[in-house]
């Protein structure tokens, strides 16, 4: 845990120091950065539901994938 407060930390550092703009910028920045790895999480997944329905051939190949792991683990 010390390390992730660590690494937060150092963030907060660089979003305090290294960034341009106003002080109100610079703090929002600097606290909100975790987010940011976050939300790329959550729009590679939303893509992926999309391709799903998009692309039924992709979809066939990711139940395929799933059934044959859930086979292998069983």
């Amino acid at each position: 845990m010390q390390v992730v407060l660590l690494i937060y930390a150092a963030g907060v550092a660089v979003g305090l120091l290294l960034t341009d703009g106003s002080l109100p910028t610079r703090v929002g920045l600097a606290l909100a950065w975790p987010i940011g790895p976050l939300a790329f999480v959550v729009v590679v997944a939303g893509l992926l539901v999309a391709a799903l329905y998009i692309f039924p051939v992709f979809g066939a190949i990711v139940a395929a994938l799933g059934v044959a792991a859930w086979w292998a683990l069983m």
